[in-house]
């Protein structure tokens, strides 16, 4: 059974002027969005997104934050775990660790991983982290990691991607899936994969279901500086046309997504923004609010 309340509203933060960034968090606060949602990368002109979090924890009281996604691999996993658990516990339990495995190779160059183990990896500081996380020792001839996360048993964890590797996460180790830029047509499938694989792990309940939308409402300017940072983001994969064609534009589309995303059980839709004009809070405010 499928949830029929609409679904929460998230914000994706943009990444082009880290510097306006405690003025979106503050605004965002202060309405009814859910969340604050940041993305990650390594060679990449974003702000690193723990310490992002982070400073966006001090400067709201309400509102939760979130990584979409993290990608753990290029992590050192010990200190990965002290500094999740710490935004976990400086935000007061308002932390979600949205994670994955990522897929460009000078990230991984740049860390020194292997790009082909990365799955494994992840799957190895995962074990880790939820054994950190509950007070345990680190490992053999190694003791506890703290300080101990304000959520019991460690943040909410959110796994994203695409591969079946992926899905599996979200039974084996996550409280749910995070899907990114595909429409709900597309999104629906690997919601349903997700409870599949919930269900053959015996999981109780249902896993937390998030999709998530690339928005820029506002005068021209902004649209097209939206347009141009998401083909920037995007270029990697070859299919940078393709997802910019995709970006949300007025507030009929952003909210016929949103009905959308509700249809196929989402528990949450993240509205990321691609251009740090500030008024584009208030705008998605006053579209769905």
């Amino acid at each position: 059974m499928h949830p029929t309340h609409r679904p929460h509203i998230g914000l994706g933060l943009p990444v082009d002027d880290p510097a306006l960034l405690p003025a979106w968090a503050r605004r965002a606060d202060a309405l009814p969005f859910s969340t604050l949602g940041l993305l990650d990368r390594l060679v990449f002109d974003n702000p690193e997104p723990l310490i992002t979090l982070a400073t966006l924890a001090g400067a709201t009281s309400r509102i939760r934050l979130q990584t979409e996604v993290l990608i753990a691999p290029v992590h050192n996993t010990a200190l990965l775990a002290k500094q999740t658990a710490t935004l976990d516990r400086l935000s007061g339990g308002r932390f979600t660790l949205g994670i994955g495995v990522g897929g460009r190779a000078d990230d991984c160059l740049a860390a020194g991983i292997d790009l082909h183990r990365r799955g494994r990896r992840l799957d190895e500081q995962m074990t880790l982290l939820r054994r950190t996380w509950a007070g345990e020792p680190y490992a053999r001839d190694v003791g506890p990691i703290g300080p101990r996360p304000a959520t019991p048993g460690g943040p909410r964890v959110l796994f994203g991607g695409f591969a079946p590797a992926a899905l599996e996460r979200v039974g084996r180790f996550g409280d749910g899936f995070l899907g990114a830029a595909l429409p709900a047509a597309h999104m629906s499938g690997l919601f349903r994969q997700a409870e599949a694989v919930w269900r053959k792990y015996d999981r109780p309940g249902r896993p937390h279901l998030v999709a998530q939308a690339s928005v820029a409402l506002g005068p021209d300017a902004t649209v097209e500086r939206a347009r141009r940072n998401l083909h920037d983001y995007y270029a990697f994969t070859g299919r940078a046309e393709y997802m910019t064609k995709g970006l949300l534009t007025t507030a009929r589309d952003i909210r016929a997504a949103v009905d959308a995303f509700r249809g196929i059980g989402a528990d949450e839709v993240v509205l990321y923004c691609w251009a740090s004009d500030l008024d584009q809070v208030d705008r998605l405010a006053d579209a769905l609010f």
